[in-house]
């Protein structure tokens, strides 16, 4: 099958929504004739990566006179909010995506499917159905709206830029992508919701996970009781990642039972963390380790007993695969796309009513922990066979070739 790859973001280690367009890329080479178009910042990381991989092509695309000043403006006026400036500086994707059209069309190359894999917001209108093949879009993760629950946390977080998605509804009306599009994959019920009755659409998680890489410990940590309770969180530091609310959990739990929390990250508000966790006391419990590679990640996965992502607003949550594919127990706040993956099998979901109710809410699970470890350790082998059934790589490339099978099917049916 002869693929035109679409992926605006694309390159392993750059953040999560380029690991989801590297992932596709590099996977579906292996099965399919694979032609990746991506922007231009993206060639030093995929060159370095070995791309073009054998057997597929990769043209980049140069909007950099667009792009640069807008990512430096949206940076300027939001320098403690990067979902803010991830929003604002993703206009350049109309004029990136324009410019896809433009050049493929010179090239008279015939491709049986487009798809446009990144990004993955509801925002990405494309216009590449006009190239002729069936185009597929997707998977798509968006239309979360912000909860009025944590009103502190997303005023930090600039939450009211969110609704400059709605932009994405205008391109649309012109791009006619959801009325065009073939198929869009969605992620999750938010982002059903968002798109017009019109559109065709099926679900599919746009995270997945690499099972050899995030694997269980080949002997699980000892349990709490014989060790401290290792609690582990990995994210962007900002504000609706909520890791205050982990500080201030652990602080009123530390004189009941040994606690180590390890914080991998980095972002606009670590400083912020570095100096509650000075004012409660808790340098010799709490070590915010900075951004660490992949490989370091999966090891201190390995090591914790129980993951917990405290977001008020995630839509998505690869971290969450990654636990499960390591056989850790999740502790995360029910909404968005957390609320889709964490139940009673698999760990325990937080209240989102609000701050107290959800330290609340954490503190009980710390404490289960300590008294149940068993009962978490089993949550943490049913999440690893739930990762390899649902949410691997390669599975999914499987799965997605099938569609567009069904899809040129259908298409040579209604010629």
């Amino acid at each position: 099958m002869r693929i035109l790859l679409s992926a605006y973001q694309c390159g392993p280690g750059m953040g999560s929504v380029s690991q989801i367009g590297w992932e596709w890329y590099s996977r579906m080479s292996r099965r399919a004739q694979v032609t990746l178009v991506t922007h231009i910042r993206n060639q030093e990381c995929l060159t370095k990566a070995g791309a073009p991989l054998p057997g597929s092509e990769v043209i980049y695309i140069d909007t950099e006179w667009f792009a640069g000043p807008l990512y430096r403006t949206a940076a300027r006026l939001f320098p403690n909010s990067e979902h803010a400036v991830f929003l604002l500086a993703s206009g350049d994707f109309f004029v990136y995506d324009h410019a896809v059209l433009g050049q493929l069309r010179k090239r008279r190359a015939d491709w049986d499917i487009v798809h446009a894999v990144t990004p993955v917001s509801p925002m990405a209108s494309s216009c590449l159905h006009r190239m002729g093949p069936p185009l597929v879009v997707g998977p798509w993760n968006g239309g979360l709206n912000s909860p009025t629950t944590f009103p502190e946390i997303m005023g930090a977080d600039s939450a009211w830029v969110y609704r400059i998605r709605d932009v994405g509804r205008v391109f649309d009306r012109f791009f006619a992508c959801t009325k065009k599009a073939a198929l869009i994959l969605t992620a999750n019920r938010a982002t059903d919701s968002a798109l017009p009755k019109h559109a065709r659409t099926l679900r599919m998680s746009e995270n997945g996970v690499d099972l050899s890489v995030f694997r269980p410990a080949e002997e699980p940590p000892p349990p709490p009781g014989q060790v401290p309770l290792r609690v582990l969180f990995v994210g962007r530091l900002i504000p609706a990642k909520g890791v205050s609310m982990l500080l201030e959990a652990v602080d009123r739990v530390r004189d009941e039972f040994p606690i180590e929390v390890t914080i991998v990250g980095d972002g606009p508000v670590k400083a912020a963390l570095e100096r509650e966790t000075e004012a409660r006391k808790l340098a010799g419990v709490v070590t915010l380790a900075g951004a660490l590679p992949l490989p370091e990640v999966a090891r201190r996965m390995r090591e914790a007993h129980v993951f917990c992502l405290p977001c008020v607003r995630e839509s998505g949550g690869a971290v969450l695969l990654e636990s499960l594919a390591s056989a850790v127990p999740i502790i995360a706040v029910n909404y968005g796309g957390p609320a889709e993956i964490v139940d009673e099998q698999v760990g325990r979901a937080l209240s989102a009513d609000g701050r107290e109710p959800l330290v609340r809410d954490l503190i009980a699970a710390l404490r289960d922990i300590v008294a149940n470890p068993e009962a978490w350790r089993q949550r943490g082998l049913r999440g690893r066979a739930r990762a390899e059934e649902n949410y691997g790589w390669d599975a999914r490339m499987g799965t997605a070739l099938k569609l567009f099978e069904g899809l040129l099917e259908r298409r040579a049916v209604n010629v």
